[in-house]
């Protein structure tokens, strides 16, 4: 006969047994089709991540066309929207116009492109006051985030203090936009101070991380000569927003220019790589995926949304 304590004991060791072999299961990076092991107790480690991060997309494949931008990424399924400057020629005296525009399109207004900060010293006041006019656009719209890229001189050798110049503006524009409850952030970019890995560091170097905040793009990073993988570990501290997109040699079929950026999975860019890193790091903000033009004749804007939405699900196994 088996006492009742017995009995007890023995499912309670069934049970330990079960979990644990679920949970090692789960360790592996398992594409075992169910999202919960363990009896929903747990779930992979991809699966955290792929729920914690949220993902969007860049109007700007759409140009000025910003009601079809928010019909096609909708309908696509992304959850989220960066604008640019269209949105506040369109919008710029109505906000609550866009705001429930968005919201009729269930979109996060992530963040608005705000155009160049150029460090030259006699435009430095109007500069400062656009992009806070533009801080409050995304504020009345319900956005979350400014970004700003800058205006690498021209006709002239770069120095150190560009850098750290560079540095200081953004310093005292974050404090302003903060001021508005919009956090600033830096978008890294081709043909700026900020191109190559190491003028990067100097840009930041200069910068306080309070009121200055990074929109990493992988893509623009890679074409500056750098490790993208390498840099999501090392900015973890400044990263806020990311910009997804693939880079590839020329145009199409190699012609067209130095370099062309392409859908994900169709370049250069170590995505794999790049989403192992998000996961280390935590990364919990919004990625959004970004295309400045359809890379290929024949293509809509809405076809190379699919094609990345495809690439994330199917290859780095995310949740849109």
């Amino acid at each position: 006969m088996v006492t009742r304590r017995e009995l007890l004991t023995a499912l309670s060791s069934l049970v330990t047994v079960r979990l644990k072999a679920d949970t090692t299961y789960a360790g592996e990076g398992s594409s075992h089709p169910s999202s919960y092991v363990a009896s929903g107790l747990s779930r992979t480690v991809e699966e955290q991540h792929a729920a914690s991060m949220r993902f969007g997309y860049a109007a700007i494949t759409w140009g000025s066309a910003l009601t079809q931008a928010m019909d096609d990424i909708a309908a696509v399924g992304f959850r989220g929207i960066q604008l640019r400057g269209e949105s506040f020629v369109q919008f710029g005296d109505r906000p609550a116009a866009l705001k429930e525009a968005l919201e009729h399109h269930r979109l996060t207004f992530v963040a608005l492109s705000s155009g160049n900060l150029s460090i030259d010293p006699a435009r430095e006041r109007e500069e400062l006051a656009t992009h806070v006019r533009h801080a409050q656009f995304v504020r009345d719209a319900g956005g979350l985030f400014l970004q700003v890229i800058d205006e690498r001189p021209k006709g002239r050798a770069i120095v150190p203090d560009d850098y750290r110049r560079l540095g200081k503006l953004m310093t005292e524009l974050g404090k302003r936009t903060a001021d508005l409850g919009v956090p600033l952030v830096y978008h890294h970019h081709m043909n700026s101070l900020g191109e190559r890995p190491e003028e990067v560091a100097a840009v930041l170097d200069a910068a306080d991380r309070k009121f200055v905040r990074v929109l990493f793009d992988v893509a623009h990073y890679q074409q500056g000569g750098g490790d993208p993988v390498a840099a999501l570990r090392k900015y973890r501290e400044w990263i806020e927003v990311l910009h997804l997109k693939d880079v590839r040699a020329g145009g199409a079929g190699g012609s067209g220019g130095a370099y062309q950026f392409v859908e994900l999975g169709r370049g250069r860019v170590d995505l794999p790589g790049v989403f192992a890193a998000l996961r280390e790091i935590n990364f919990s903000g919004w990625a959004i995926v970004e295309l400045d033009r359809v890379p290929d004749p024949g293509r809509t804007p809405k076809e190379s949304a699919e094609i990345n939405k495809r690439f994330l699900i199917e290859q780095m196994h995310q949740t849109i």
